[in-house]
């Protein structure tokens, strides 16, 4: 017997060693961690159970059966997150590139397959040159096997990628059809065609970290929602991303306990917003003025910053947030902020989590590089995200809600469920100097002095219109709050929400328009 059990840890030993020790230290002169090494940073102390260890290929074609690592090139298992179960696959680079062929796909189906049986979320540490090439069709087909598991568990348990190295061609689709992103700059890039591809094509030169890194991926595409400077951070960050996220879709997320009082009154809130109606100011000084400990996750900061959105804690449970900010392009919606914030909500919506508005938005961005971009359609997705929302939402408009930018951001008539305006809420059609040229344009040109007509039916228009009244008469407003108040109101809708069951007709599922 103890023959056989030396015999075992011998085999243990070899799939740990990889690809061996100089493509190990090659891994990390790169600034890489190795698959096991990111595993046991993400994963609880001691907790990792791997499946699946002794695994090979099964190719024979251009001599592959003499080149054969135990693993074949990825470390597959589960293990815990602060005490919660997780399914984690890792990629070996330095094993065939950590290229995938038909077992390795199979090992990590495996795992998708049994986290979607027990209500786990699913974490991918993503590091591998593509499709194994000497494996032709099968690589293919197991690429697509892992493709149409995205699909199944979308909306069922979480599912996080973090691309710690290249993700190139086919690997890329899974990535993207999992809920989160995180890319490490410098070390990881993500993209359908390569740089060598593309100037053969198009003779256009750019370099991997210009065409897919980590900042183009945040700040550009839209792509990825985080960029971190190492393994480490991007290890770290994908821990607290899962600490705001249920376990699954028939779960809520986590409650901790808490020492912020809830009747808290920040008295910086009085301020937040200025009293010039064109004054920019950072709604994430609001946020923060009304949740946990001042505490906001940002997703996607990079992205779209005309719109925010993250994750919060009130009273000790999670929240999403998404707020208009007037900082850039005025809070205006515009193709890029709708699709950002309608992935964010509906997401939320998939995992039970309530959602938090705050509103300052004088419309959707005129121009004609939107209209032709299709902000209609695409406009109307964060449109449709909020209509099809069930989870608990409470909206806090805080200066402007113009237009059909104000239905669209979680208004009353699309099952806004409690709706709160400060005092300098403004809810209107539009803004008061547009609306007097529209109503008044000739009571304007017959003026002595039509500037200052105008001027003077502006600040009728507003002193009538631009303010939250008009909309609390009709109940399109639940209360006009102070400001300082806002945490103790939100915490207390919500409270009062928990309860809350809501459904959409059956149907086999709506068509977005995408």
């Amino acid at each position: 017997m103890s023959d056989k059990i030396a015999f075992l840890e011998e085999k243990k030993k070899e799939a740990e060693l990889g690809g061996g020790a100089v493509r190990t230290q090659k891994q990390r002169d790169m600034g890489k961690l190795t698959a096991r090494e990111r595993i046991n940073l993400l994963l609880d102390k001691n907790s990792f159970v791997e499946l699946d260890k002794f695994v090979v290929h099964r190719c024979t074609d251009f001599d592959m059966e003499k080149n054969r690592f135990l693993g074949d090139g990825v470390a597959t298992g589960y293990g815990k997150i602060d005490g919660r179960q997780v399914f984690v696959f890792a990629q070996d680079f330095t094993v065939f590139g950590g290229s995938l062929g038909m077992v390795h796909a199979k090992k990590i189906c495996k795992i998708m397959d049994l986290a979607m049986k027990v209500g786990a979320p699913v974490i991918g540490l993503n590091d591998s040159g593509g499709a194994r090439i000497q494996e032709g069709v099968e690589s293919l087909a197991g690429y697509a096997e892992i493709f149409l598991r995205n699909v199944l568990a979308s909306g069922v348990v979480p599912q996080i990628s973090a691309v710690l190295g290249p993700c190139a061609g086919g690997a890329v689709y899974s990535p993207v059809m999992t809920d989160f992103i995180l890319m490490v700059k410098d070390t990881s890039y993500m993209f359908i065609t390569g740089p060598d591809v593309i100037k053969a094509v198009t003779h256009e030169e750019v370099t991997r970290e210009e065409l897919g890194g980590a900042m183009i991926h945040n700040s550009t595409s839209g792509v990825a929602h985080f960029a971190t400077a190492d393994d480490r951070e991007c290890i770290q960050v994908t821990r607290e991303l899962l600490s705001f996220l249920p376990s699954n879709n028939m779960e809520d997320p986590p409650r901790i306990s808490y020492d912020d009082a809830p009747d808290r009154r920040d008295m910086r809130l009085k301020d937040a917003v200025p009293e010039n109606p064109n004054k920019p100011y950072d709604i994430k000084d609001v946020i923060r003025g009304v949740v946990d400990d001042g505490y906001f996750f940002e997703v996607q900061e990079h992205y779209a910053q005309n719109i925010v959105i993250g994750f919060s804690r009130l009273a000790g449970r999670v929240v999403g947030i998404v707020g208009n900010q007037p900082n850039v392009l005025a809070g205006c919606l515009d193709i890029n902020a709708s699709v950002k914030g309608a992935r964010f909500v509906r997401f939320c919506d998939c995992f039970n989590i309530p959602l938090l508005t705050f509103v300052d938005v004088p419309g959707f961005l005129p121009g004609t590089a939107q209209e032709w971009g299709g902000i209609i359609k695409h406009g109307a997705k964060l449109l449709y995200a909020y209509c099809e929302a069930t989870v608990p939402r409470v909206t806090v408009i805080t200066r402007k809600a113009y237009g059909g930018a104000y239905d669209v951001m979680s208004s009353k008539h699309i099952r806004g469920d409690i709706n709160y305006a400060y005092p300098t809420a403004e809810i209107a059609v539009m803004g008061p100097e547009g609306a007097v040229n529209i109503i008044a344009r000739r009571e304007i040109e017959q003026a002595e002095n039509p500037e200052t007509e105008r001027a003077r039916l502006a600040a009728d228009y507003r002193n009538t219109f631009a303010n939250p009244y008009r909309a609390a008469e009709l109940g399109y407003i639940d209360e006009v709050i102070r400001p300082e108040d806002t945490r103790s109101r939100v915490i207390g809708a919500f409270e009062m929400l928990e309860g809350k069951r809501e459904t959409n007709p059956p149907r086999k599922h709506g068509n977005i328009p995408l």
